[in-house]
C-alpha cells in the first residue's frame, strides 16, 4: 500500500484549473519532488496535501485512508504531517532549542523526554552549540536547519517542504540540498519537496514529478527524466537539449541539412516526422567516441566559453536548424569554422 496517494486531484479557481487531474503514489520512505515553472500548480498541490486548501475534485489518501475530498477534509493538525515553508516560519522570540521543541510541547510530551529529543535532534542537524541562540543570531543555513529539526522532531507521517532553499545563495543551496538528502536517508520520512530548480530536484530526489500548466507531464527517476524524457516540455525543462524534427526511414532519422541519418533503437517504423531530444553533450565535433556516428558537415555560428566546456552553436553546412553542442575546453573552434558533427545514437530520445 502506498504511504501517500493523490487520485485525479483537481483545484479550480473560477473557471481556471490550477491543478488538473494529478495522480501519483509515494511509497513509504520515498522522497518525491514536485518540479515545474511558476504557476504550474506544485505549491497548490502541496497545500492540498497539507490540508490548507480543499480539492475541487479527486482525493488524497494516507495509508489508504482518505484525508481530503471535496466533501470531507481532515484538519491539518490531525494529518500527522509537518511542513517547512519558504520563509522557515521560526519564532524570533524563542531560542533554537525552544523552536525545535515547540511541537513536542504542544503534544504535551514530558519535559525530560522533550529535552532529550531536542538535544538529539540538534546534534543530528549540527546545531548543538547553538541551542540557546535566537534566530537573528543565526545564518540563513542555520535557520533552515532549525526549521528542518522542528519539522522532523515530531516524527511526521509525511514531511512537506515548499521551496525551502529559495532564500539561500547558490553555494549554500547546494550544501543544504545535500543536508536534506542526508537527513532523509537517516530518518526515511515520506517526503514531498517542491522546487522550480532542476539541479536541486535532481540532487535530492528518489523520483521527480514534472508539472506543467496544472498537469503531470512525467514522474520518474532523475536519470530517466534526463535521458528518457517522454514529452517535449520535460526534455526542454530538465537541463539543456536540442529538440529536433526529422523523418524516419529504414530505422534512421534524418535531419534537415545533414546527409547521414541517426540509427534509432527500437522499432520506430517509417514516419514522415518524429521529434527527438538530443543533449548537447551527446553531440561531438571533429571526432566522436566509440559508438558515435557522423551526420555531416556543420559550421560554427556561435560559441561561449564556460570554463568546464565550450558551448557551440552550429548549423548544417547545407542549411537547416542550429544545434547546441558541448565540447571539452581543448576543442577550440572559431566562428565560421567547419567541422563534422557526430552523435551518440543511444542518447537520442524520441518525445511525443
Amino acid at each position: 500500500m502506498s504511504k501517500l496517494e493523490l487520485k485525479e486531484l483537481r483545484k479550480n479557481y473560477g473557471g481556471a484549473s490550477v491543478v488538473d487531474g494529478v495522480s501519483l503514489q509515494l511509497q513509504r520512505g520515498e522522497l518525491v519532488t514536485l518540479l515545474g515553472p511558476s504557476g504550474c500548480g506544485k505549491t497548490t498541490t502541496l497545500r492540498m496535501i497539507a490540508g490548507f486548501i480543499e480539492p475541487s475534485a479527486g482525493a488524497i489518501l494516507v495509508d489508504g485512508r482518505e484525508v481530503s475530498t471535496p466533501a470531507r477534509s481532515v484538519p491539518p493538525e490531525h494529518r500527522g504531517m509537518s511542513m517547512i515553508f519558504q520563509s522557515y516560519a521560526i519564532w524570533p522570540n524563542m531560542t533554537v532549542a525552544e523552536n525545535v521543541g515547540f511541537g513536542l510541547q504542544v503534544r504535551k510530551t514530558p519535559a525530560a523526554e522533550t529535552a532529550r529529543r531536542v538535544q538529539e535532534m540538534l546534534d543530528v542537524v549540527k546545531l548543538g552549540p547553538y541551542a540557546q541562540r535566537y534566530p537573528a543570531e543565526l545564518s540563513g543555513g542555520q535557520q533552515q536547519r532549525v526549521a528542518l529539526a522542528r519539522a522532523m522532531i515530531v516524527r511526521p507521517e509525511v514531511l512537506l517542504l515548499d521551496e525551502p532553499l529559495s532564500n539561500l545563495d547558490a553555494n549554500l543551496r547546494e550544501e543544504m540540498a545535500a543536508e536534506i538528502r542526508r537527513l532523509h536517508d537517516e530518518f526515511r520520512f515520506t517526503t514531498v519537496y517542491v522546487t522550480h530548480d532542476q539541479t536541486e530536484a535532481m540532487a535530492i530526489s528518489d523520483r521527480i514529478a514534472v508539472l506543467h500548466q496544472g498537469r503531470l507531464e512525467q514522474i520518474d527517476t532523475p536519470w530517466n527524466l534526463y535521458n528518457r524524457p517522454q514529452t517535449p516540455f520535460v526534455a526542454g525543462f530538465i537541463g539543456k537539449t536540442n529538440l529536433v524534427q526529422g523523418a524516419v526511414q529504414g530505422g534512421r532519422m534524418r535531419l534537415d541539412g545533414l546527409p547521414d541519418g541517426i540509427p534509432l533503437a527500437g522499432a520506430q517504423g517509417d514516419r514522415a516526422s518524429l521529434q527527438a531530444s538530443i543533449r548537447p553533450q551527446s553531440l561531438y565535433l571533429g571526432a566522436g567516441p566509440d559508438g558515435a556516428v557522423p551526420l555531416g558537415s556543420v559550421s560554427v555560428v556561435g560559441r561561449t566559453y564556460l570554463g568546464e566546456y565550450w558551448h557551440y552553436l552550429v548549423q548544417p553546412s547545407a542549411g537547416g536548424g542550429t544545434l547546441k553542442v558541448h565540447a571539452v575546453p581543448s576543442m577550440v573552434l572559431e566562428v565560421g569554422q567547419q567541422s563534422v558533427i557526430y552523435v551518440d545514437p543511444a542518447a537520442v530520445a524520441a518525445v511525443q
